[in-house]
């Protein structure tokens, strides 16, 4: 087969209706564990909805997987569940991913199909009062790819679908260019550059469907302080690292340029969820002869949020926060 822009090339690996990974080899859940799975799954909802400064009639999450997320998200909000505090009457919980609704999902969640990649379904705009949560979105958003040549230009990596095999096509040029050259310039040979377009442009249409609310991505990252000069796309299947093919056989991935979002903060995971009260800290000692119960269910929280602040694992994800302030904000 032709080589093709890896950012083509990626989208139909990921998102094709016949062969995409996300579409006919399970949820991200069948393939690795995230942040979204489990008890940390359960208190990253509660961290997450703690977020906003204002009344929450409508939470989104988008890209949900198999609905993983929004279904701690209800639970957290459910006063008859341990740490409930709002009620599934009054704030609806919306999951969004490529495919039909998964069987079994909570019947309080409700479900989007999206197109895959940066599209968005139509009907999810004129959100107000909302928390909209990107757990994991933009990083599977495919951008262009691009490797300075011997003589210091960048150049648009092409790949051949079914080999993984790369090859440098033409010179950067256009929005992509002028992208390169403010968040990544180089011109180092063998440096690699992905093209943070896409995902800006993917988070500016989710932003405009907020009439008011606050957006939060919660992703793999980097700044311009410590761009990666080789690049972070990788692959996993089956739980492990693998190499890239774009053959619909792996999940493809790369971290995002989380600076050039439009954000009013961006930090790394550990200090949000610090502001928002976890310390992963142990419960005294003299609680497990008073009682043992309550001192083993403190281990297993301080276990929990320890994973969601470890700098080397789930901490060292990012938070980009995005405040809507509209009229009805309060």
């Amino acid at each position: 087969m032709d080589p093709v822009p890896w950012r083509e090339a990626w989208h139909e690996a990921l998102y094709a209706v016949s062969r995409g990974f996300y579409v006919t080899r399970g949820g991200p859940a069948a393939h690795f564990t995230t942040a979204a799975h489990g008890a940390t799954g359960a208190r990253l909802a509660r961290a997450l909805l703690a977020l906003p400064d204002h009344p929450v009639r409508v939470v989104v999450d988008v890209g949900a997987g198999r609905g993983e997320l929004a279904t701690h998200l209800v639970d957290a909000m459910d006063p008859t569940s341990p740490g409930g505090t709002r009620t599934p009457q009054t704030t609806r919980v919306v999951a969004v991913d490529v495919v039909d609704r998964p069987a079994g999902l909570d019947r309080r969640v409700e479900w989007l199909r999206s197109p895959g990649g940066a599209g968005l379904p139509p009907e999810l705009t004129g959100l107000s009062d909302a928390l909209v949560i990107a757990h994991e979105w933009l990083d599977v958003v495919p951008c262009t790819v691009a490797e300075v040549d011997a003589d210091g230009t960048a150049r648009e990596v092409l790949v051949d679908p079914d080999t993984g095999a790369e090859s440098l096509g033409a010179p950067l040029s256009g929005q992509d260019r002028q992208w390169a050259d403010a968040h990544w310039p180089t011109t180092s040979p063998g440096d690699r550059i992905e093209v943070g377009r896409a995902r800006d442009e993917a988070w500016t249409d989710l932003v405009s469907r907020v009439d008011s609310g606050t957006l939060v991505a919660v992703d793999y990252g980097h700044t311009a302080t410590g761009r990666p000069a080789g690049g972070t796309l990788t692959a996993y299947a089956n739980g492990q690292l693998t190499t890239p093919v774009p053959d619909g056989s792996c999940d493809l991935t790369a971290h995002v340029a989380v600076d050039t979002l439009d954000a009013d903060v961006v930090r790394p995971q550990r200090e949000a969820l610090q502001a928002l009260g976890l310390t992963g800290a142990t419960p005294p000692h003299a609680l497990a002869g008073a009682d043992p119960l309550a001192y083993l269910a403190g281990l297993e929280h301080a276990s929990t949020e320890a994973q969601l602040l470890h700098r080397d694992g789930f901490g060292g994800f990012w938070w980009a926060v995005k405040r809507v302030r509209g009229h009805d904000v309060t």
